[in-house]
């Protein structure tokens, strides 16, 4: 029988423990897709003595069917586009820029509330672990992937405690690594397999931020944590 997580907590402590041939590595960046990755994402970055950050991704929804995705926007100035979606339903570029301004000025208060100032993280050539708290229907991991690529990112790790088996075997072609603790068959959703499933706070998401880059770092000399 498949377990349950207690909380996130609990979740990035096991899904660390698959990452740890990426420990006290200097080319690794764990980013998190917010708000519930960052606790996950914390315990997998303070194992693996890696920097924490936010991934920030906004899907670009087709006005009259918001589900359906004609795009996505990211941290980092990236704008990706489903072109077969685009071109099948005839989106003007101007209904196009319209969706995108307004996801962009959401994806900036998120940015500005998790990260304040700070400029976006370095993604350039590093070894990226994008961990989130479980994956359904993967779209938004999937344009965080896509925008991870136009940023160069040179090695793509997904990391999440839970997906559905089906999504990990579509996806999987598409990075370099991808890590689950459980893949169940039976998948309705990330919340069933934790006891605690709340929503992650704004509050929360700074807080985490804050405390996981202010620790020393054994690579650079500092004492061990």
């Amino acid at each position: 029988m498949m377990m349950q997580f207690r909380n996130r907590v609990e979740a990035g402590q096991l899904l660390a423990k698959r990452l740890m041939n990426y420990a006290n590595r200097s080319d690794v960046l764990v980013l998190a897709l917010p708000r519930g990755g960052v606790p996950v994402a914390y315990e997998v970055a303070q194992a693996l003595n890696a920097p924490l950050d936010v991934f920030v991704v906004r899907k670009l929804g087709v006005p009259g069917y918001e589900e359906l995705a004609m795009g996505a926007i990211a941290s980092g100035g990236v704008r990706v586009l489903n072109g077969s979606v685009v071109e099948s339903l005839g989106i003007s570029s101007e209904t196009i820029d319209t969706v995108a301004a307004r996801e962009l000025r959401e994806l900036k208060r998120r940015e500005r509330a998790y990260r304040h100032d700070l400029p976006a993280p370095a993604v350039q050539g590093s070894t990226v672990i994008l961990v989130d708290d479980g994956i359904a229907t993967g779209s938004t991991m999937r344009a965080a992937i896509e925008a991870l690529r136009h940023l160069k990112a040179a090695r793509i790790v997904v990391a999440v405690p839970t997906a559905s088996f089906s999504t990990v075997r579509e996806m999987r072609p598409d990075v370099d690594e991808l890590v689950a603790v459980m893949m169940p068959a039976d998948f309705s959703g990330v919340g069933q397999w934790y006891q605690d499933f709340s929503q992650t706070t704004d509050e929360e998401v700074r807080d985490l931020l804050e405390r996981g880059n202010t620790l020393p770092n054994p690579i650079s000399g500092s004492a061990q944590k």
